[in-house]
């Protein structure tokens, strides 16, 4: 299958006059997976845990501690939910992307499923919701005064140096939407012309290096949106507690 950067996902049909596309077909069972998972690990919350509830507690539990050791204890319980929804949406959506039919199902003649971040569209709404929810963090704890001075002063220095940092704001989404739709793209198209040549044993160290690549950038996204969203969120020269 010849492979293009394609930045429109390919469209499936329509509801009413709203668009479904491959790309936004998995993204609903990405979040529909993770529901089912959710569910299943919290249905019979146990002492002593096991199983899938085992398996959610360490993940949940080496999440928030990271998080609190950068955040605060504060400001982990607000950030906490924000970036590990990023980090497990984008993990599991990656992984989808490898499994077996995503480059062979069709559906009136476009492919059924297409890996998310594969799709810039997905990746720049991934980067524009971090960067929102890290204005308004900000403004919730700095305050709508102290918000504006970061950007605004009357001294014409900082008043340029406020305004690199607006433009910096900008770079910081074009950076985690291409960074993420690159690395996916490129994976899938590195597969996709590995098993086409080799169709056994070849294919399989690219597979194994791409379910870390999958982890990696997901780790990566949720590290930059909550490092991002404690910069912002601290006042200048304030005690971290």
């Amino acid at each position: 299958m010849e492979h293009a950067i394609v930045l429109q996902p390919e469209t499936l049909g329509f509801i009413k006059n709203f668009p479904v596309t491959n790309t936004l077909l998995v993204s609903w069972i990405t979040i529909i997976i993770l529901t089912v998972l959710s569910f299943l690990a919290t249905w019979k919350i146990k002492m002593v845990p096991s199983g899938l509830q085992n398996l959610f507690e360490v993940i949940i539990d080496a999440g928030y501690n990271m998080v609190e050791d950068l955040a605060g204890s504060k400001k982990a319980r607000v950030f906490f939910p924000i970036v590990m929804t990023f980090f497990l949406f984008i993990l599991f959506s990656n992984w989808l992307g490898l499994l077996p039919g995503f480059a062979t199902i069709t559906f009136r003649g476009e492919p059924l499923l297409r890996s998310v971040n594969s799709d810039l569209n997905m990746t720049l709404a991934l980067a524009l919701t971090s960067a929102f929810l890290t204005h308004a963090f900000a403004i919730r704890y700095l305050g709508i005064f102290d918000y504006l001075k970061k950007w605004f002063t009357l001294n014409p220095i900082f008043l340029f140096v406020g305004i690199l940092e607006l433009v910096g704001e900008v770079t910081k989404i074009v950076s985690l939407s291409f960074r993420l739709f690159g690395n996916i793209f490129a994976g899938e198209v590195v597969l996709a012309t590995v098993s086409s040549i080799f169709a056994f044993l070849i294919p399989l160290p690219f597979y194994f290096l791409e379910i870390i690549v999958g982890f990696v950038q997901a780790a990566v996204f949720m590290m930059l949106t909550l490092v991002f969203m404690v910069l912002l969120s601290e006042k200048h020269g304030a005690e971290s507690h």
